[in-house]
């Protein structure tokens, strides 16, 4: 009996990846200007290629792909256009926040009515204390090209696809506008009101159903780290070892690069395996 070879692919989005000139397309309300990625992780355009060579490669392996999708509005917690500070600007990009910078009036959001929930999921998260609440560049807005699958992971998903006989299957998270949700599994302050903000049993499921898991995805020291985080608390403790990062398919936010290392040591230790695409292809020929 054949093995079940999941490929999990987190955030695999334009506005994550340093891509190229060549890749940004024409802004069609603006003919002088091209749309830019609006948070590209140093490295990730390569470690897309590099994913996208591994699925044509390794499509006679693998037998089913995941894609998660970061997907946002326009306004939500975290970006600058649901914040305001008292001089009537909102805070920038890469700003981070603490409740008692609203406790304070440091910062408040532009809608009143907001405050008590805003605090209460700051307070939640900060409980938590996995991340400090950031203020991120609008990112991944539903319906835009930054939103998209890069083009090179697309076209061999799609080539996947044909070769299957199936569709890859799309998960999307991030929502709802009032809570930070990195991991594919669930919100940094689950909304009680939204059971799409709670654990998504059906991936994970999924997920434990694998022989091998294969992750890749950006950014890997937020949205890929979250989503293993996540499945190290949730999973029975015999799935880990079925876990096998692509760590050449994925790469950290700038900032971030030793929380990300930590993490990788933390997941090799629990009995994961940590590879290279084109090494992992090498050691699992049919």
């Amino acid at each position: 009996m054949s093995k079940n070879i999941h490929l999990l692919v987190i955030d695999p989005q334009n506005d994550f990846c340093d891509l190229p000139s060549s890749y940004w397309p024409v802004n069609p309300l603006h003919a002088d200007q091209r749309i830019k990625p609006q948070l590209a992780v140093p490295g990730a355009h390569a470690d897309m290629h590099r994913l996208a060579q591994f699925i044509r490669n390794g499509k006679h392996l693998i037998s089913n792909i995941t894609i998660t999708l970061d997907s946002h509005h326009h306004v939500g917690i975290e970006r600058p256009t649901m914040w305001v500070k008292p001089d009537g600007t909102s805070p920038e990009p890469f700003t981070q926040l603490k409740a008692e910078d609203v406790r304070s009036g440091r910062v408040f959001p532009k809608s009143s009515t907001d405050k008590k929930r805003v605090l209460n999921y700051l307070d939640k998260l900060e409980a938590a204390g996995r991340y400090t609440h950031m203020i991120w560049p609008i990112h991944c807005e539903i319906g835009t090209w930054g939103h998209n699958i890069h083009a090179d992971v697309l076209a061999a998903c799609n080539v996947w696809e044909v070769y299957a006989g199936k569709p890859t299957s799309k998960v999307i998270k991030g929502t709802n506008p009032y809570t930070e949700h990195y991991s594919a599994l669930i919100a940094e302050v689950p909304d009680p009101d939204d059971p799409q903000t709670q654990l998504n049993s059906s991936l994970l499921a999924s997920m434990q159903n694998s022989d091998v898991l294969l992750v890749a995805g950006e950014a890997g020291s937020h949205c890929v780290k979250s989503t293993l985080e996540h499945y190290l608390e949730y999973a029975n403790e015999e799935y880990i070892s079925r876990v096998v990062v692509l760590t050449d398919c994925m790469s950290p936010i700038t900032g971030f690069e030793q929380d990300y290392q930590e993490f990788l040591d933390k997941l090799e230790s629990r009995g994961a395996t940590l590879t290279t695409a084109a090494l992992w292809l090498s050691q699992n020929r049919e």
